[in-house]
């Protein structure tokens, strides 16, 4: 069954990018990947307005993939000089190799349906990193915030899928994740993400849950940690009591769903 993109994910992703640390000692390779990437945004540029994907987000997938050189696939970093090999295996399927980079970037992106997302929020950007690798850090038995995301921050410690389908508890990811690379361009100014409406995403959020004072529910304590970072002080306990309630109606103006106070 498809990942959706529910407003509990994209309070997720929101929260867990306003209170991303970078390790300070990988900030200087965080640095190295994020100029590297700048250097390339006239190539990215090319493909970025065929297709309408911002520029720093091919780039990212780009340094996540092939490690920034323009002598592999986009799809998985094998060489250009033929088909690729790893899944997706056999592409492009069109063309003849050695393909051009951005031939193969551009079937790389439209591959995993990138050219007709139009959610490029920071949420909208972090779900579509996040498919890109997938969403198997978040089965049950693992859980974890994706590497391919937050390694190189306070979010993520270890884990690791070494190949594909085998999950190591213990092995810790070399590689600087995508939101990582976001924050750091985004406080550099060089990548235009989009603000995003906090008061929208509490909303969106809050109209999922419904009033229930004893019972510990995730999503409520998603709506908690995301009221609290926009400056409300509500216990994170996961109970969508009359706290909760009460501060959902300071930003909303109406009442959780269920709770006896609420008019409509």
């Amino acid at each position: 069954m498809p990942i959706q993109f529910t407003p509990q994910m994209q309070a997720e992703y929101q929260r867990l990018f306003d209170t991303c640390v970078i390790n300070p000692g990988k900030l200087p390779a965080v640095n190295g990947i994020v100029q590297t990437i700048i250097n390339g945004k006239n190539r990215y540029d090319t493909v970025s307005s065929k297709l309408g994907i911002p520029w720093y987000f091919i780039g990212i997938v780009h340094n996540l993939e092939g490690s920034s050189k323009f002598t592999t696939h986009l799809h998985n970093g094998d060489p250009l000089s033929a088909r690729t090999v790893q899944v997706p295996k056999g592409r492009p399927k069109t063309g003849n190799p050695p393909f051009q980079w951005e031939f193969s970037a551009e079937d790389a992106l439209v591959l995993e349906g990138l050219d007709t997302w139009i959610d490029w929020s920071l949420p909208g950007v972090l779900f579509k990193l996040e498919g890109y690798n997938g969403f198997g850090y978040r089965k049950p038995g693992i859980n974890i915030n994706s590497p391919y995301l937050w390694s190189f921050s306070n979010h993520y410690t270890k884990g690791k899928f070494v190949r594909d389908g085998e999950f190591s508890p213990t092995a810790v990811s070399a590689q600087c994740g995508a939101a990582i690379l976001v924050r750091r361009l985004t406080e550099t100014q060089n990548a235009p993400v989009e603000n995003v409406d906090r008061i929208a995403l509490i909303r969106q959020l809050g109209e999922t849950i419904s009033f229930a004072p004893n019972k510990i529910v995730e999503k409520a304590r998603e709506l908690q940690k995301m009221m609290n970072l926009a400056g409300a002080h509500v216990l994170e306990d996961g109970k969508a009591g009359t706290n909760t309630s009460d501060a959902y109606s300071r930003f909303i103006g109406k009442f959780l769903p269920g709770d006896p106070r609420r008019m409509v």
